[in-house]
């Protein structure tokens, strides 16, 4: 990794951090000339949010989005016990 790469990531990582979108569990890594994100987001605006700004930040590089998508949404339905 280069002193570049490195400037990148940190770039990255503060912005998705700013108020723009407030993600700190992103996890955000330089493999091979591109960023990796990888990590859970609450919705799938969200993940588009933090694609965006990674495309954004990394200047022509590769993305690749590995982000869950988790809902913090209340269950439907009781739960059931045997």
């Amino acid at each position: 990794m280069t002193a570049a790469d490195d400037y990148l990531v940190e770039r990255l990582r503060r912005r998705l951090a700013g108020d723009e979108v407030a993600e700190l569990g992103i996890r955000v890594e330089e493999r091979g000339g591109g960023v990796v994100l990888s990590g859970a987001v609450p919705d799938a605006p969200a993940r588009d949010a933090v694609v965006r700004i990674a495309e954004e930040e990394s200047g022509g590089s590769f993305v690749v989005c590995d982000l869950r998508i988790t809902s913090a949404a209340a269950p439907d339905h009781a739960e059931e016990l045997p």
